[in-house]
């Protein structure tokens, strides 16, 4: 009781985090929204706003919502407090600071820290192996610290948070306050937060509850890493459909193309701070579909680039809110679709000492 009564408390204080649009408020959402709203205090502990900002294009937000819940809530064999250190990795590699604060909370709760590193050596292996895999040369030389049975919800939490860093750095200042709030109330807001996390946990969130909020997809030939856990595979397969579809819906053919041309020959890395080479990308496109094309592009490639301009000038264009959480998703997923087509999840993939040598010396 005491719980329901603070994240009723706190539901306003949620949506009014949200930027860029406008917030679907709990009380005025329609039932599909409505029920997403619902599982998030539920499983979550609160109204999570990485969440809730979707709300715009409903099929969006329960593709968000299903990822999310079945890789990092869910009970699985993957311990939480791994699946917050690849969470908390994961963020500190996108600069995302409103995600940093949320996991390295939760984690700093579950294990602690001794001498400026966490207490727990699984939690720092864990947290090695998500920033590692940022980049596929460096992924390919590092242990897997994990069972290949726990892959779908290790990878599955990483690419998770490949996709919600980008949507948060948009569409989420760089705490979790609402506008107004002073950065000191953050002690008492960690330590609230943390707290209706872990009552939410404690109720053990069932696999698959949710994902009759999307109909059946197939899984993605670069999702294989969820191949072998049915409830995580069916919640990518249907949140890939899901956001796929929105892309179809409100980005332009061309400016997919050229976003995953680009990705393509992405290594993972950051573009830097300057933004010419967007701008040379995007002068190929019609002149019509160049602000979606430097919009798209940014988000899938730089979303800590993304200022105002940039979306005012997309908005010129598509003003409606569902436009720009489709595009902005569609990016988002496309992006940290490629960091899992990537990610080393088999012991066997990691570095083996030489063997023994056999000629004389």
């Amino acid at each position: 009781m005491r719980a329901t009564l603070v994240q009723a408390g706190l539901r306003g204080l949620s949506t009014a985090q949200v930027r860029q649009v406008r917030a679907v408020r709990y009380g005025a959402a329609d039932e599909k929204v409505a029920r997403v709203y619902r599982e998030l205090e539920r499983d979550f502990g609160v109204l999570a706003p990485p969440i809730a900002l979707h709300a715009p294009s409903p099929d969006v937000l329960a593709g968000a919502w299903l990822m999310l819940r079945e890789t990092l809530l869910v009970p699985g064999t993957a311990p939480r407090a791994q699946k917050e250190a690849v969470s908390t990795a994961v963020s500190e590699t996108n600069n995302c600071p409103f995600c940093i604060s949320m996991h390295s909370s939760m984690l700093i709760d579950l294990v602690g820290y001794h001498d400026g590193a966490l207490r727990e050596p699984e939690a720092r292996a864990a947290a090695a192996w998500a920033t590692a895999n940022a980049t596929p040369d460096e992924g390919a030389g590092h242990p897997v610290p994990f069972p290949v049975e726990q892959a779908a919800e290790m990878v599955g939490t990483a690419v998770v948070l490949q996709y919600l860093n980008r949507m948060v750095n948009i569409f989420l200042g760089e705490l979790p306050l609402p506008p107004g709030a002073p950065a000191a109330s953050m002690t008492v807001v960690r330590r609230v937060l943390v707290w209706l996390i872990k009552s939410a946990e404690r109720q053990g969130p069932r696999p698959g509850a949710s994902l009759d909020l999307l109909p059946d997809a197939p899984l993605p030939e670069d999702m294989k890493w969820a191949e072998g856990h049915a409830a995580i595979a069916g919640a990518y397969a249907r949140g890939a459909a899901a956001i796929e579809g929105a892309g179809r819906r409100s980005v332009p053919a061309e400016v997919r193309s050229l976003v995953l041309e680009h990705l393509e020959h992405w290594d993972g890395r950051p573009m830097g701070v300057s933004r010419a080479w967007v701008e040379d990308a995007v002068a190929g496109l019609a002149a019509d579909q160049r602000d979606a094309g430097r919009l798209a592009l940014l988000t899938a490639l730089a979303s800590y680039q993304i200022d105002q301009s940039v979306l005012d000038r997309f908005r010129a264009g598509s003003p409606d809110d569902r436009s720009l959480i489709d595009l902005t998703s569609w990016s988002s997923l496309a992006a940290a679709r490629r960091v899992g087509s990537w990610m080393r999840f088999r012991p066997e993939d990691a570095p083996r000492p030489p063997a023994a040598s056999t000629t004389p010396e």
